[in-house]
């Protein structure tokens, strides 16, 4: 689907199961969302991943080294489906496994991301949230060029979660430059 210098963002396969069940049963990886996910609840979002391929040409991709061709996470475009006040929109997100923090690997593949939501799906907004102490998340925002947007309480979270405060960051599509 997407490469960059160092990953290959594609779709899912049935062999991607056990090692992206690793990574979302680790309490590091899984830190800023309620809680690690069983290997059938990833079995589950690699089927919803994949359902959102086909009915809108784009989701979650898995996500490959490609110096291993290991997979390392997931990262991509997605519709969320939550009812909120920037709803209908598309997401940028990603999570990967924590060997690969703090290598740029996330904002690499963010920004083929972006690309492609401006030069194949030819979006006009893509935007990303996260809990409000997601630091490292919005660090990747920001850099890929993302303005922070607002505060709102995640609907799928409890009231008085300490995750339901979520931040919302937005960008535009590029104008094009001026006809010389």
């Amino acid at each position: 689907m997407i490469e960059t210098e160092r990953l290959r963002l594609r779709t899912w396969r049935e062999d991607d199961l056990v090692r992206f069940s690793e990574i979302n049963a680790d309490p590091d990886v899984m830190h800023f969302f309620p809680a690690p996910l069983t290997t059938d609840e990833t079995a589950l979002m690699i089927t919803r991943f994949q359902e959102h391929q086909q009915e809108h040409g784009f989701c979650f991709w898995a996500v490959d080294l490609i110096e291993s061709n290991h997979l390392i996470g997931m990262l991509g475009l997605s519709r969320p489906k939550m009812k909120t006040s920037f709803t209908p929109c598309v997401e940028i997100g990603w999570r990967l496994h924590p060997a690969f923090w703090g290598k740029g690997l996330a904002t690499e593949g963010a920004l083929a991301c972006l690309h492609y939501g401006w030069e194949v799906l030819g979006l006009e907004e893509i935007v990303s949230f996260t809990a409000c102490i997601n630091l490292p998340s919005q660090r990747v925002m920001e850099k890929i060029g993302m303005r922070r947007d607002g505060v709102f309480d995640h609907p799928a979270l409890p009231d008085g979660h300490e995750l339901q405060p979520h931040v919302l960051y937005q960008i535009s599509r590029p104008s094009s430059p001026d006809p010389v």
